[in-house]
């Protein structure tokens, strides 16, 4: 009896999109003589494979080598594209409307990373960028905890928030009770006062820099 050839998987780095870090694969398996392939995004928050944004089949090749000569000719701005064309058809799938989780996800993950950005270089005395450093960790603490729940955990979680309104992304009103939310979560995290977490980010600034690169940018969470 043969035994199936197991799929491989190949990373080929990250993408950032619409404020969201996404690493990108390239998932290759023989079938039927030849070799196919296709991408693989997975979202820098995502906490199972069943987040990952899959293109459709877009190699069949003679061989696994030549998959990745192909490859090598699309070129990230085409990848990219891919990317744009695979979130497309699974908001379209979903009947247009984001799901609740990963909607929180992205705009709270863009809040932190502007407010990082406002606070690059900040020094030990540089209260205003500091404090938007510390901005910045609490948000990402926020980012954290949405991604550890369900989907399903998290909108009764929300709903619960809101006293049974939803979050109607078409309303004026959808950031205001994002913001209800998002403050609401962040004050059951157990995060440290600015001045405990200044002294012990200016005795450690790598591992917060590494903490929210892999947060935002890598296909994993911290």
């Amino acid at each position: 009896m043969k035994i199936p050839h197991p799929e491989r998987r190949r990373s080929l780095g990250f993408l950032d999109h619409a404020g969201r870090g996404w690493a990108c694969f390239l998932v290759s398996a023989p079938s039927g003589g030849s070799w196919r392939g296709h991408l693989v995004f997975r979202p820098a928050d995502a906490a199972s494979e069943a987040d990952e944004i899959v293109t459709a089949e877009i190699f069949v090749e003679p061989s696994e080598e030549e998959i990745h000569a192909r490859l090598q000719l699309l070129g990230r701005p085409l990848v990219r594209a891919l990317l744009d064309s695979a979130l497309d058809v699974q908001e379209r799938q979903d009947s247009g409307a984001p799901g609740l989780r990963r909607w929180f996800r992205q705009h709270v993950a863009a809040d932190s990373q502007k407010l990082a950005q406002a606070g690059e270089g900040a020094d030990a005395t540089d209260q205003a960028r500091l404090r938007s450093l510390y901005a910045s960790y609490r948000l990402d603490q926020v980012v954290h905890l949405i991604a550890l729940l369900k989907p399903e955990d998290f909108d009764a979680t929300v709903a619960r928030i809101l006293s049974g309104r939803r979050v109607d992304f078409e309303s004026d009103d959808q950031l205001q009770l994002a913001m209800l939310v998002v403050e609401r979560l962040e004050a059951l995290l157990p995060l440290p006062p600015f001045e405990v977490w200044v002294e012990d980010f200016l005795a450690h600034r790598d591992r917060y820099q590494a903490y929210a690169h892999t947060l935002h940018r890598e296909g994993r969470l911290p």
